[in-house]
């Protein structure tokens, strides 16, 4: 079983910029899909990104398209999330997920972490 632990989040003046972290333990994440999602308050949670075990295969939401970057590293067994050009719609807790099996592309994340606040003042 894997445990993920996000890091990163904090208030930050629109235009600015944050990274957060996704750091796994329990076992390598180095062959599995991991994505970013969000949940602002009163409102569904919603995907932000997604890398594939290959970083050359990303996916990100519309909404956060040019101004968001994920990465990983395999080595640290972390995925990360570069958010440039923060807005205020852009506040959320922000959660990272992964499968259960390798090599999934598709379908529901299997494990998830706690999350971490973002907060964009106007």
């Amino acid at each position: 079983q894997v445990q993920l632990v996000e890091s990163g989040g904090g208030l930050v003046q629109a235009g600015g910029s944050l990274r957060l972290s996704c750091s796994a333990s329990g076992r390598t994440i180095s062959s599995y899909r991991v994505g970013w999602f969000r949940q602002a308050h009163g409102k569904e949670r919603e995907f932000v990104a997604r890398i594939l075990w290959s970083v050359i295969s990303t996916r990100y939401a519309d909404s956060v398209k040019g101004r968001f970057t994920i990465s990983r590293d395999d080595a640290k067994n972390t995925v990360y999330l570069q958010m440039n050009s923060l807005k205020p719609e852009d506040t959320a807790v922000y959660y990272c997920a992964t499968d259960e099996s390798p090599w999934s592309a598709s379908g529901e994340y299997d494990y998830w972490g706690q999350g971490t606040q973002v907060t964009v003042s106007s």
